[in-house]
């Protein structure tokens, strides 16, 4: 009979949840990608006599595969190539001070500052910002062969060629990413119409975040590409005109969920056979054959799937008829400005770019002071542990350790029982296509895939040999006892932070939405669509903020615990009154001005408690109305997330 472990050995839940490998399908594309770009240049190296040179171009080559994560080909180009300038960049200030002592140091500094407040503007700049640091760092810790603009050329040139094999298959598959995401999305949607009116509201829950998800992805994709071809594109308005199209089937799907009767498995089935004609660019089946709809929901789920289904068998789309529900992004120019004005008046981006530069002044400052092998080591620590869209920085602290002891075995191996030159070649093409597969797995399995690949490419520069192994792990220990010290614990705002700000702010988006949606100055279609598209973005983003907090020891994840219900709830008082909107529209009686008043300003008193509190608290919950009316469900979500607010 088994025994159990004591409850002192038990492990505490956050550590659990930061060692729990993430479920994510296998990009094999990119993993094929990754052997090929960051093999191929060691080899042209060595056929070269210039070992040095192909190591150089590898490590350009490992920034395109950290960057390679957009599945559209047209995204793939700034998503790749961007990071690759401010690499170039980065490489060549970094060689120019390395051996001036501390004008390296200040140099490095400033770099981190402008790296941490770019890293706040969205993806691509994050990606730009950790490229710009790490090759800034490396170009100061290590001396570069040749003259000043080999190594930027090199690796510049490694990063690209990630590019270029990612372009290859453009010509024979232009257009399938994006097809494939929409799709996805109408296969999401399926899922939640099967979910609908199921015992489980976990099930349904887990279905509708799925599906925000996907729209989320979906609209990115589609109108990233869009924006560069300002509506002239029939494609690309015909996959945007399928996404608005399923969003009236994501809008009854509430409704029908609270009716708590399962829908026809015919619905969900429609839906998916739907899903195979966007993905193959047919016009897709002439007709559904669904069952003569019984209920009010149920008229709604037919009449939203009956419309979908006419514009995917639409054989032509007018772009100029299609309706952005997101807003078709600004020019590039504009875009650009608002970027740096929010970068220069934000109080984020300043206090994030100040605390990167914090610990990357100070890890400088120390290895300058003590003799520390390889030093270089302790800033790139510091950079990954402290990225701000990465999670957690003590769980990435953590994850950080654990991930380099693992790497570390796995180089020792290499190192120890591997000769140096040509067989560099094959363990390469072993070794780089675990850095695509382990990425998605997790933070710390993206670690131990990197570690045994940057060891390799720094012994082909220096020839160290396993002399690098100690050296790397005290210098990945002592970046970490940084990166917690001056970039962690020294912030209260890491570790103290109020969970709740964000959660109170949509509280408050949701009152405006249920005010626009039947309030006097009540906003047509398309504007509610736009809100509530934003609303659910805003609440998947929290969502995956308090996931991170989990991952945070007491005090901060035992908080973000106790408030994740409340997550769930503002989640569910959005889908009511989406389910009331979609009532109305089929014939129920409007909300009187009152009703609406009324939940809007306890949204508001919720929303002002949540801004106010540390902990839960008692909430006063004074919701009456009508029993028949289109509002009762709403009304009982919003009572049930007060409830919440109350101490257990």
């Amino acid at each position: 009979m088994p025994r159990e472990f004591p409850v002192s050995l038990t492990p505490p839940d956050w550590l659990v949840r930061n060692l729990r490998a993430q479920r994510a399908p296998v990009n094999r594309p990119a993993v094929v990608r990754a052997a090929i770009a960051m093999a191929l240049p060691l080899a042209l190296g060595l056929a070269a006599d210039r070992p040095a040179y192909g190591a150089l171009a590898s490590m350009g080559a490992l920034n395109g595969v950290i960057s390679d994560t957009a599945t559209a080909y047209r995204v793939r180009i700034p998503t790749i190539a961007i990071p690759q300038l401010f690499g170039a960049v980065g490489i060549t200030l970094g060689s120019l001070v390395h051996g001036h002592g501390w004008a390296a140091v200040a140099a490095v500094t400033g770099v981190a500052l402008v790296s941490g407040m770019i890293s706040t503007i969205g993806a691509v700049a994050s990606a730009s910002g950790l490229v710009l640091l790490l090759t800034c760092v490396v170009g100061a810790g290590l001396p570069m062969p040749g003259e000043w603009w080999l190594a930027p050329l090199l690796m510049s040139g490694g990063g690209l060629l990630v590019l270029l094999l990612a372009l290859l298959a453009w010509p024979l598959r232009s257009g399938v990413p994006e097809r494939v995401a929409v799709a996805g999305t109408y296969r999401a949607v399926a899922e939640l119409l099967a979910a609908c009116g199921s015992d489980s509201t976990q099930v349904y829950d887990d279905a509708r975040h799925a599906v925000t998800q996907s729209l989320n992805q979906s609209y990115d994709t589609v109108l990233a590409h869009r924006a560069r071809h300002h509506g002239r594109s029939a494609e690309l308005a015909r996959l945007l005109a399928q996404l608005n199209a399923i969003t009236p089937v994501v809008e009854a799907a509430p409704a029908a969920h609270l009716s708590g009767r399962p829908l026809p498995p015919e619905l969900p089935e429609a839906v998916r056979r739907l899903a195979e004609a966007v993905e193959a660019g047919s016009p897709g089946p002439a007709g559904l054959r669904l069952p003569g709809p019984t209920t009010e929901t149920a008229r709604a789920v037919d009449h939203a799937l009956r419309h979908t289904a006419e514009v995917v068998t639409a054989p032509d789309v007018d772009p100029r008829g299609i309706d952005d529900r997101l807003g078709r992004p600004a020019a590039l120019g504009i875009r650009a400005a608002r970027a740096t004005r929010g970068v220069a008046l934000s109080a984020a981006s300043w206090r994030y770019g100040l605390r990167l530069a914090l610990c990357i002044g100070l890890a400088q400052a120390l290895v300058s002071l003590i003799q520390v092998p390889r030093s270089y080591w302790v800033a790139l620590t510091i950079t990954f542990v402290l990225k701000p869209d990465f999670g957690s920085v003590f769980s990435r602290a953590l994850l950080r350790a654990l991930g380099t002891v693992a790497g570390l075995v796995i180089a020792a191996a290499v190192l120890a029982e591997v000769p140096r030159g040509w067989w560099d070649v094959p363990v390469m093409l072993l070794l780089a296509p675990l850095i695509p597969a382990f990425t998605p797995r997790g933070y710390g399995y993206q670690t131990a895939a990197i570690t045994p690949v940057i060891l390799l490419l720094s012994d082909v520069l220096n020839r160290a040999g396993t002399a690098l192994l100690l050296p790397r792990l005290v210098d990945s220990l002592l970046g970490c006892a940084i990166a917690l010290v001056a970039g962690y614990l020294l912030w209260p705002e890491s570790w103290h932070t109020r969970v709740g700000d964000r959660l109170a702010d949509a509280v408050d988006d949701t009152a405006r939405y249920v005010e626009g949606a039947f309030g006097p100055d009540a906003v047509g279609p398309p504007a509610r669509a736009r809100m509530r598209r934003r609303l659910y973005r805003d609440l998947s983003a929290i969502r995956t903020e308090f996931q991170r907090a989990l991952t945070e020891p007491p005090p901060t994840g035992r908080r973000a615990a106790a408030w994740w219900p409340l997550v769930v709830a503002v989640e569910r008082i959005v889908d009511a009154t989406t389910a009331a909107r979609v009532r109305v529209k089929h014939g129920a009686a409007p909300p009187s001005a009152g009703e609406v008043a009324q939940v809007a300003r306890q949204l508001r008193e919720l929303a002002e408690g949540l801004r106010e509190a540390e902990t839960l608290y008692a909430v006063r919950t004074d919701l009456t109305g009508p029993p028949e009316s289109v509002l009762e469900p709403l009304r009982q979500e919003v009572a049930a997330a007060r409830a919440i607010a109350s101490p257990h």
